[in-house]
């Protein structure tokens, strides 16, 4: 293996260049262009850096990544200069401990490239001369200073000047045999400004993923053999593990269950599905950016290649472990249904496989039902008393739920695919009533859907009473077309609607009845949009419709508008009684037994 090994990528076919480069085969002018602050490392950052190298201990290791584009060319590697748009910290604080060693410990030749700045020409001098008496003119002067004698301070606390020596011959000797850095040489036609910008505000063209893989195929081969052929299988065999586990991942149904989002979104966390196992598999004990809100830059390939360098093989079982946990969970629909409606309650995946560690099938079950008690926080009293007034939030959470316990119960994976498409609402079962409606257009439409419906609850009894209220909505409807709010007010328009609600719909609704989740649905915004204020038949023929056409409509709101609740010899298709809401609400008490607390709950601070 040679020292500067190319590490396949994706972005090989976008010209981009990815590979491991050895620090000691750096070579030219590295300069940090205008765009970029200055030097700005803590002694932390520094001694961190130097920990790193140490604990290396000889063995291959890969920092974090450095993203360059090529200013001049020249056949003489060390008159080349680069324009250095990501990693100027580290580059510069290689740079800083290898002429330390030079200058103050008497061991090599120093940094094998240089460093400078597009506009700083002082801090480019400062660099090579350390004046303590200029360290505070200057905030560039003050941090490298400082990053000097944080480097002086760790290698005065291994003794005398002959450990230094040795110390620093061996620190030397990493630098120049096994560790390296990832590099990322952009295309000669990339904008330098927008790359650089599109790294500092989390859009990495550059991803974890890509960089753990150059790391592990860097490995692979050094660990598996020394027979060259049986090397090149390993790293045939990983490659196609990879792109296998990628393919996996980008079915709907199993990305939509462990990512609680579309397989087409275009989500920065997930440049590639892998992402995902590997977020998961990092460390995940680091406390997010209290600014943004995420995890450092590079985080996981920083965690990450602590584990590849201990045992690349051990890594990569890691993986292949969890990905087959994954579909090992796809393939038990019970288990496959929790997950997924917890992940789309805004649980994390990583949470759920940290625990699942160790547990049985059983023990993990009474876990996963123990996580949505928990997200819903409601009891058997609190069922009846929630209202869409007070509590939308925890509605849609039981809603979705009991979608999601229907589907499991008959042993079928409920489509988390389809339901994250959409945006959600709660439905109104019954209609409360048309008063909310403003515009001369949504009475002449609201009158139109609820004429048709007239004419099915028509019988011998009312058909006079039907036929000359059909006339007046004819009537209604014409004015409206012709001459709109003028010619039809709104109070003449409530006043008809009110008498066709009474045909359509039933008087036993009081206001909590209407608004509690006897009587309520999930929905789509869009569809929900299309039915407001509609009465049950008007809904009930608009939902089949739908259906009927292939639009994804919950399984649970189906089965309120083909009247499934009331049982097989409630005949009465057209309105939404009180028998139908008690049918429906011992449903939802039954399904979610196992997930309602005892008691009721004193404070309820529900999750979304």
């Amino acid at each position: 293996m040679t020292d500067d090994t190319t590490a396949a990528s994706s972005n090989a076919a976008s010209g981009c260049k990815l590979k491991r480069k050895i620090i000691g085969n750096l070579r030219g002018r590295f300069f940090v262009p205008s765009y970029q602050r200055g030097y700005r490392w803590s002694n932390e950052d520094v001694l961190r850096l130097l920990d790193d190298i140490w604990e290396s201990d000889g063995s291959q290791y890969s920092l974090q990544p450095v993203v360059v584009k090529l200013h001049i060319e020249c056949d003489d590697e060390n008159q080349r200069e680069w324009e250095l748009i990501d990693g100027q910290q580290r580059l510069t604080t290689l740079y800083l401990i290898l002429e330390y060693i030079k200058r103050e410990i008497q061991c090599g030749k120093g940094s094998p490239y240089r460093i400078g700045y597009d506009t700083r020409n002082k801090s480019e001098e400062y660099l090579n001369s350390l004046d303590p008496e200029l360290k505070d003119t200057n905030i560039d002067f003050y941090h490298l200073y400082h990053a000097d004698r944080a480097i002086h301070g760790w290698f005065q606390q291994w003794g005398d000047e002959y450990a230094q020596f040795d110390i620093a011959s061996d620190i030397r000797s990493y630098l120049f045999k096994s560790v390296g850095i990832i590099w990322y040489e952009a295309p000669p036609e990339t904008s330098a400004t927008e790359l650089f910008t599109r790294l500092n505000v989390g859009r990495i063209p550059l991803t974890d993923a890509e960089l753990v893989k150059a790391a592990l195929l860097t490995k692979i081969p050094e660990k598996a053999s020394k027979d060259e052929v049986e090397s090149t299988v390993r790293a045939q065999e990983i490659y196609a593990q990879w792109d296998g586990i990628e393919r996996d991942l980008h079915q709907p149904d199993i990305w939509a269950f462990v990512a609680g989002i579309t397989a087409d979104a275009n989500d920065e966390r997930y440049p590639t599905r892998i992402s995902l196992l590997l977020d998961t598999l990092a460390d995940s004990s680091e406390e997010l950016d209290k600014f943004t809100g995420k995890r450092p830059r590079y985080y996981t390939f920083d965690q990450l290649r602590k584990q590849i360098k201990e045992n690349p093989t051990v890594f990569w079982e890691k993986v292949i472990a969890l990905h087959a946990q994954i579909l090992g969970w796809f393939a038990q629909p019970r288990i496959y249904n929790k997950i997924g409606y917890l992940v789309a309650a805004g649980k994390s995946f990583g949470e759920i496989v940290d625990e699942a560690k160790g547990m049985k099938k059983s023990a993990f079950d009474a876990y996963l039902i123990d996580l949505i008690r928990g997200k819903i926080k409601t009891s058997e009293h609190d069922l009846g008393e929630l209202s869409y007034e007070s509590k939308p939030g925890p509605l849609q959470l039981l809603l979705l739920l009991m979608n999601v316990e229907t589907v499991s119960k008959a042993g079928q994976r409920f489509s988390f695919a389809k339901h994250i498409e959409k945006r959600w609402s709660l439905e109104h079962i019954h209609a409360q009533n048309a008063e909310s409606l403003n515009k001369a257009e949504q009475w002449a439409s609201w009158l139109d859907n609820h004429r048709e419906a007239l004419q099915s609850v028509k019988s011998d009894i009312n058909a006079g009473e039907i036929d000359t209220l059909s006339a007046e909505v004819d009537t209604a409807i014409t004015k409206i077309n012709d001459g709109g709010a003028i010619s039809f007010s709104k109070q003449s328009f409530q006043d008809l609607s009110g008498r066709m609600i009474k045909f359509l719909g039933n008087d036993d609704s009081d206001d909590h009845s209407i608004h509690s989740i006897s009587n309520l649905a999930l929905l789509s915004s869009e569809q929900n949009s299309g039915l407001s204020n509609s009465v049950f038949e008007v809904k009930r023929r608009k939902i089949l419709d739908w259906d009927y056409s292939g639009e994804y409509i919950p399984v649970c709101t189906r089965n309120i508008f083909l009247k499934y609740y009331g049982g097989a010899d409630a005949i009465q298709p057209y309105f939404w009684s009180t028998r139908d809401k008690d049918a429906y609400t011992a449903a939802i008490h039954e399904i979610l037994s196992p997930y309602l607390n005892t008691a009721p709950e004193v404070n309820h601070e529900y999750s979304s």
